[in-house]
C-alpha cells in the first residue's frame, strides 16, 4: 500500500457567497493512484461539499526519509498527535 495526498477543491456558499474556491487535503492509503482517487471520493465530507480533485501526490519520501506504511489495527487510537495553535505558538 502507498500513501497519497489528495488536494481537493470546493465552493462553499458560506464563504464569500461561494465566489472563491476553498481547498483541503486528505491523506489516503491505496495500492495505486486510481484507488486513491476512488477512496477520496468516498470521504463523507468530500461528498457533502461536492468537492473535486485538483491533484494527487504519492508521498514516498519526505526530507530524505522513506515513508513505510505499517498496518495498525487499533481503531480506537488514531496513532496521531495533534497540536493546537496556542501549543505550536509556545513551542
Amino acid at each position: 500500500m502507498k500513501l497519497f495526498l489528495v488536494h481537493a477543491g470546493f465552493y462553499d456558499a458560506n464563504v464569500s457567497g461561494g465566489f472563491y474556491e476553498s481547498h483541503t487535503n486528505y491523506f489516503v492509503v491505496a495500492k495505486d493512484v486510481k484507488e486513491a482517487k476512488s477512496r477520496a471520493k468516498e470521504i463523507k465530507e468530500y461528498k457533502i461539499k461536492k468537492m473535486h480533485i485538483d491533484g494527487i501526490k504519492e508521498v514516498d519520501v519526505v526530507d530524505g526519509y522513506k515513508i513505510e506504511l505499517e498496518k495498525y489495527d487499533n481503531l480506537d487510537d488514531s496513532g496521531s498527535s495533534d497540536y493546537s495553535y496556542d501549543e505550536v505558538k509556545n513551542i
